[in-house]
């Protein structure tokens, strides 16, 4: 079984319940494939919370994936192919309101953007949480990827 590490790194709460709920479903559907460890930091101003999230992680030893609307567009095969390759821990940033500093973007092994289309946080979360759970499943062959 390939069980990922990954650090799921947030700005802001989980404030819509609904979402949260879905949220906590894919939480815990991923203990089968994923030791995953989620950091919330509060809403700040990008500066801040950039000065934050470099404490939490290595770009030197982690594989740091940034969403950002100007990343790259994976199918969720290819991503869990380039999660299932990184042979190490994975550090996943999602950023607040008013996006991420520039110092965050350049600390990433890769920028993914889920959509050109921007997302709440909160969405983002649900849809990264999913796809971690889509890519667990498809590296391990299971049914829930058709």
């Amino acid at each position: 079984m390939n069980t990922l590490l990954v650090k799921l790194i947030v700005v802001g709460k989980m404030k819509d319940r609904h979402l949260a709920a879905k949220c906590d479903e894919f939480i815990k559907r991923l203990v089968a494939y994923a030791k995953l460890d989620i950091v919330e930091l509060k809403d700040s101003t990008v500066q801040d919370e950039a000065a934050r999230m470099l404490k939490l992680f290595d770009p030197g030893k982690d594989f740091v994936l940034v969403m950002s609307e100007e990343g790259r567009l994976f199918t969720s095969v290819e991503f869990a192919a380039r999660l299932g390759g990184a042979g190490r821990r994975i550090v996943i940033i999602i950023g607040g309101p008013y996006g991420l500093d520039e110092k965050i973007k350049s600390s990433a092994s890769c920028l993914v953007s889920l959509s050109p289309m921007t997302f709440t946080h909160e969405l983002a979360r649900l849809l990264v949480l999913e796809q971690l759970y889509r890519a667990g499943a498809i590296l391990n062959n299971s049914g829930y990827h058709h």
